[in-house]
């Protein structure tokens, strides 16, 4: 009787669960068993990995042959167990000693003449074994350069079963024709999902729409420097051509580049939906994912048989989830939205089992005012029925638009704006710099707590731990009192404000900060101007109010 043991991993969302992979030879008549609550792919295995080993020169043990996964309460479905089961096997029948195995973590798909496929979510699987106390992985050699990013791992990459018997059994290894580099690879099938873009969600090239290409607007492009320094959520509404898709597709090339943590992060959920470029190991800059108004639930929050995979909320984690044309979209799904807002991941729950993903986004929406996009217009000639402009508007809960910060109305750019040559808007790059600047002051004062941006602070900590100056609150305490302003939406005016400021450079918030906060939620014109954007002036009362604060 011979045994042997090795270790692969399961994957459950983006999180990975380590597998034991065991198995027994026995006398008996010919036969291969595969128990351990597998699902049809990995049923298959047992032809795959047969093949596998007679092509690759080994023998086939002619025994019973029982290969179990362990543990047998979490499902388990992929070819990515094939490399683990196939030394599996050839250690039981001793080709491979036992001892060699079991401290390896294998994974990865094969052919039947070999070769060592490649396989999706390398990152989460290796950094589940590394979390597990596992120091040597085996993965393909396409996906090698993945799995390096995980910071004390050994990383062997593989090209066939035959290669890895040979430096297993410390025999000399077989030399595997390279592919030519004109031809293309068929293994890189396997690391997209039929159906997907690749790179969906992610910023493809250098370039990156520039902001100086937005004409006029310059009260929302403040507004998207402030989303764009605090990381709060954004709703443009306005006719069409007023250039709200515009405006909402250069946030991203506002936001810093990512963390290394961040990075890792944003690869992993990439790397499980089949999304991540070929040749591009990890993600530095932050995603962006515009859904069609038509998307569906699962879609959006994630979905699949079985098992979910991520979906666009999940994609879109560290960057801009952008949902145009808002007010289109399914009641229902856009509420969906609720939950990853407020704790910054999202919770699926399907008949396959339940699931945690991750999901901090800045969500930007636009929306037209009614169905033919012209109510309130300067040259009017809109149609719409009363009812049919407040069905149009409510399709946008309130409950979703309480926890979206900034509110700004786009109006149709003047003629003098756009056909003025030689007057370009800032850049992208110099409203970037601000960003920063104000990304590095708040996190200096959040250092010693677990947030990092304006947005990500309690209304608790703002209202005693950080104060605004004296007086500046005087409006928005009337507001709260006549109710235009719910609890909620005094802590995401505070956020804003603290924002405001640092834009601006001040150490807290005035009343004109707190102003243009309130301005932007509710939608009431306040006559605060603020410095906080886009080369924006202060004008002579601005000044005043700043002295008489400060004093």
């Amino acid at each position: 009787m011979g045994f042997a043991r090795t270790c692969s991993v399961a994957l459950v969302g983006v999180e990975g669960v380590v597998v034991e992979v065991q198995a027994d030879l026995e006398p008996g008549v010919a036969a291969f068993t595969l128990v351990g609550l597998p699902d049809k792919s990995l049923i298959e295995s047992r032809e795959r990995v047969r093949a596998a080993v007679v092509n690759s020169g080994a023998e086939w043990p002619q025994k019973k042959l029982t290969v179990g996964l362990s543990p047998a309460s979490v499902p388990k479905g992929g070819s990515g167990f094939d490399l683990a089961v196939a030394c599996a096997v050839l250690g039981a029948a001793e080709r491979l000693d036992p001892r060699e195995l079991t401290d390896l973590m294998m994974i990865g798909e094969l052919g039947l003449d070999g070769r060592v496929r490649p396989v999706r979510g390398v990152l989460p699987a290796v950094l589940a074994a590394a979390d597990a106390g596992y120091r040597q992985v085996v993965v393909p050699e396409q996906t090698a350069a993945e799995a390096s990013l995980v910071p004390g791992i050994s990383v062997l990459g593989v090209r066939s079963l035959r290669q890895l018997i040979g430096v297993l059994a410390d025999e000399p290894v077989p030399h595997e024709e390279p592919r030519d580099e004109g031809r293309p690879d068929p293994l890189l099938a396997g690391l997209a999902v039929s159906g997907t873009c690749a790179g969906a969600g992610l910023p493809s090239g250098d370039h990156t729409p520039d902001l100086a290409d937005v004409a006029g607007q310059h009260g929302a492009r403040r507004a998207l420097e402030a989303a764009a320094a605090g990381r709060h959520h954004i709703f443009f509404k306005g006719p069409p051509g007023a250039g709200k898709t515009m405006l909402a597709e250069r946030l991203p090339g506002l936001l810093p580049p990512l963390s290394p943590k961040e990075s890792l992060e944003v690869t992993a959920v990439h790397s499980v939906a089949g999304t991540l470029p070929p040749g591009q190991p990890l993600v530095h800059r932050p995603p962006y994912c515009a859904p069609h108004h038509s998307a569906t639930m699962a879609s959006l929050v994630g979905g699949g048989t079985g098992l979910p995979r991520p979906g666009a909320v999940s994609l879109a984690h560290h960057g801009v989830l952008f949902m145009d044309e808002a007010a289109e979209c399914s009641p229902r799904v856009l509420d969906a939205l609720r939950q990853p807002l407020e704790s910054g991941h999202i919770v699926v729950a399907r008949a396959g089992g339940m699931m945690r993903m991750p999901a901090r986004i800045l969500l930007a929406l636009a929306a037209n005012p009614c169905p033919c996009g012209r109510h309130g217009t300067a040259g009017g000639g809109c149609e719409c029925r009363p009812s049919s402009i407040r069905r149009y508007r409510s399709r946008l809960s309130g409950p979703l638009m309480d926890r979206v910060d900034l509110r700004i109305t786009v109006e149709p750019v003047a003629r003098s704006e756009l056909l003025a040559l030689g007057r370009g808007a800032e850049s992208t790059a110099a409203v970037a710099e601000r960003v920063h600047a104000a990304r590095e002051r708040a996190a200096a004062r959040l250092a010693d707590t677990p947030w990092h941006t304006n947005s990500e602070v309690p209304g608790h900590e703002l209202r005693t731990r950080w104060q605004v100056r004296p007086g500046a609150l005087a409006q928005a305490e009337r507001d709260l009192e006549c109710g235009l302003l719910t609890a909620r939406g005094l802590d995401r005016v505070l956020r804003v404000a603290w924002t405001a400021a640092d834009l601006a450079g001040r150490d807290r918030p005035t009343s004109d900060d707190v102003n243009w906060a309130l301005e932007l939620r509710t939608g009431v014109h306040r006559g605060a101007l603020t410095t906080a954007g886009a080369g924006g002036s202060e004008t002579a009362t601005t000044r005043s109010r700043t002295r008489r604060d400060k004093r």
